[in-house]
């Protein structure tokens, strides 16, 4: 028997939105029913592409009675208000990291899908992808004795692509922070089973004429003793990607040689026209590419950049293809076959929410905890000091 559809409308017709575009055309789980955007060049694309019904507004689009759920990719300050119009008139969401600017609005947002009963997850983090999933198996299995430590790198041209003005001031949610540190924070609490206990971190605002934060490093205490280091940048220097087969984080294949593209795509641009370049290239603008197809010989799994969890017994480390494993003696490789849809992970959650009572990962608790983190991390920067932390959670039971 067929899987009931999910019937999906979209809340900003965005970049987000794009990177998703192959998981909701592939997977025959979703239909996609409505799309809100206030760009009409996004809507007409979206009609285009889908021939769903185009709505001006969100919270018109949470209103319409053709819609079960409501993927939320709207911009990281309009989060809170999107997840509760959609709680409001009993629509599960999905909603873009970060959750939300704030631990208020984290609970908020909690608050308002447990009164009215519908499902909220977070996502797409990369704590979805199978080699993360895979590692945090076989680290809860005990196979290969307790886990002792985390090492987390990854180095991006982030800072360097088209950028809205609110995307360069952290006050509004921009930097790397609130845009990329939940995917490795989620990462590392994942594979360590949850509850943070302190966090001690230092922040980079190193470019003048970008003036939030483009890297950090953070050391992390877990509650079992534990610990993990964590290091992003994303000035446009040295990519990770290098440490990974040139796999990108899409999961496709990279062109080392066109090094250097972010930086000067922006050499003699500034302002408004900044905003122009990164609206012909946004969703339904005139320079608009549609990602990659869902189903490619070339696509492997997403991935986070280097990564390194340490046990007593082996060192376990993800990559695109798999995960390898260091023990005492010898090492081992554990293929994982490409995934058919990318990105299905989020779709099976949500489509087990809703149609079989699953208890979710991935949910308003958990990524409360990850942004406590992040928020952690400004915070010991700022002051210089190690921060406690109050409000973590663990794995839920079964997951």
């Amino acid at each position: 028997m067929a899987a009931r559809k999910i019937r999906l409308g979209i809340a900003g017709l965005g970049r987000a939105f794009s990177l998703m575009v192959p998981t909701l055309s592939a997977d025959p789980r979703v239909e996609i029913v409505a799309g809100a955007d206030p760009r009409p060049e996004a809507r007409q694309q979206f009609v285009s592409d889908f021939g769903g019904r185009p709505h001006e507004t969100v919270e018109a689009l949470c209103a319409d009675p053709a819609v079960e759920a409501v993927y939320i990719s709207t911009p990281h300050q309009f989060h809170r208000a999107n997840a509760e119009a959609a709680a409001r008139n009993g629509k599960h969401a999905i909603v873009e990291k970060p959750m939300a600017l704030s631990m208020v609005d984290c609970e908020a947002m909690i608050e308002a899908a447990s009164k009215t009963k519908t499902h909220l997850i977070i996502g797409h983090s990369h704590s979805f992808d199978r080699p993360i999933a895979r590692t945090r198996e076989l680290v809860a299995s005990g196979a290969f004795g307790h886990l002792q430590m985390i090492n987390a790198m990854q180095y991006t041209d982030f800072l360097y692509r088209p950028r809205r003005a609110e995307e360069l001031d952290t006050a509004q949610g921009g930097g790397v922070i609130f845009n990329q540190a939940p995917h490795q924070v989620d990462n590392v609490r994942l594979i360590g089973g949850g509850r943070v206990k302190s966090v001690r971190a230092q922040t980079g605002i190193w470019d003048p004429a970008r003036r939030t934060e483009g890297a950090y490093s953070a050391f992390l205490t877990f509650e079992s003793g534990a610990f993990a280091s964590l290091t992003y940048s994303g000035y446009a220097h040295f990519d990770s990607d290098e440490f990974c087969d040139w796999i990108a984080e899409s999961g496709l294949r990279k062109d080392p040689t066109r090094y250097g593209e972010a930086r000067a795509s922006l050499r003699n641009v500034s302002g408004a026209d900044e905003l122009a370049l990164k609206q012909a290239r946004n969703y339904g603008g005139a320079g608009y590419a549609p990602p990659g197809g869902a189903v490619e010989a070339t696509r492997w799994h997403q991935h986070f950049g280097l990564l390194v969890a340490s046990c007593e017994g082996a060192d376990l480390r993800p990559q695109p293809h798999g995960l390898m494993i260091y023990g005492h003696e010898e090492r081992r490789f554990e293929d994982l076959p490409p995934p058919r849809i990318p990105r299905v992970e989020v779709i099976d959650e949500l489509h087990d929410a809703i149609f079989d009572g699953r208890p979710v990962l991935h949910g308003g608790e958990w990524a409360m905890a990850t942004m406590e983190v992040c928020f952690a991390i400004l915070e010991s920067s700022k002051g210089a000091r190690e921060i406690q932390l109050h409000h973590q959670t663990g794995l839920p039971a079964g997951l």
